[in-house]
């Protein structure tokens, strides 16, 4: 029985060391998952607006039957031309050989007219009376000479101070010149002292290219005349 007693009693004593040996658990330690940041909301860009393409400008039916009759008759006798419509405010520049080479939007004189008031050419602008203020219609030998503003200009008929030259840097803001050009409908371009304005881009790019030489021809359309009249050598065109 001794015997038996003293291993067990051995066998005790070594538990406890056993026990003491044995690391304890290692304390539980709670990590904490970040909140995700919530995703910036995409930004939303606005569409850019699909550029309006330039109205296709049209000629007329007068505005056709002058074109038809100056390249048939070659009546610009080899020069540069141009046909002012001036109830559409519009004009079409043409090469020499007939291409057409633009078509713009103008603004014109104030009041519809087919002649210039007599004396208009030696008043000053200022001067001038609203019944004055037309562009008169005919066919003009049209040449750059003395300048406006600085600036020389394609005189359409000097001795009536008619010029053919981009919208005016010292224009009043009032009159809304550009405005007035962009517009859809020809209803507002009636707003210089006579002269007929076109757009700066095409003055310096097509108009001052073509005419800058020998100058060329310019035929500005009717308001209330007859084409007959304006134009005497059309009748020629009606009997063929």
């Amino acid at each position: 029985m001794k015997a038996l007693l003293l291993p067990l009693a051995g066998l005790a004593l070594l538990l406890p060391v056993v026990a003491q040996a044995r690391p304890a658990d290692a304390p539980r330690t709670t990590v904490r998952k970040a909140k995700a940041k919530p995703k910036a909301a995409a930004r939303k860009v606005p569409a850019k607006p699909a550029a309006q393409p330039d109205p296709v400008l049209l000629p007329s039916p007068e505005a056709q039957r002058v074109i038809s009759w100056v390249g048939a008759s070659q009546d610009n006798h080899g020069l540069p031309w141009a046909v002012v419509d001036k109830k559409n405010a519009t004009l079409f520049l043409f090469a020499a050989d007939g291409t057409q080479m633009a078509a713009v939007p103008v603004l014109i004189g104030i009041m519809p007219g087919d002649e210039a008031s007599p004396g208009v050419g030696t008043k000053t602008l200022a001067s001038l009376g609203p019944a004055e203020k037309t562009t008169p219609a005919g066919r003009y030998l049209a040449k750059f000479g003395m300048p406006i503003g600085g600036e020389r200009v394609l005189w359409v008929d000097y001795a009536t101070s008619v010029a053919l030259h981009p919208i005016p840097k010292d224009a009043g803001a009032r009159e809304k010149r550009r405005e007035r050009m962009l517009s859809p409908t020809p209803d507002d371009n009636r707003i210089t002292f006579g002269c007929i304005n076109v757009p700066q881009a095409f003055y310096t790019r097509q108009l001052r290219t073509a005419f800058r030489r020998k100058g060329g021809y310019v035929y500005i359309l009717p308001d209330t005349k007859t084409m007959e009249e304006v134009f005497p050598r059309l009748r020629a065109q009606i009997a063929s």
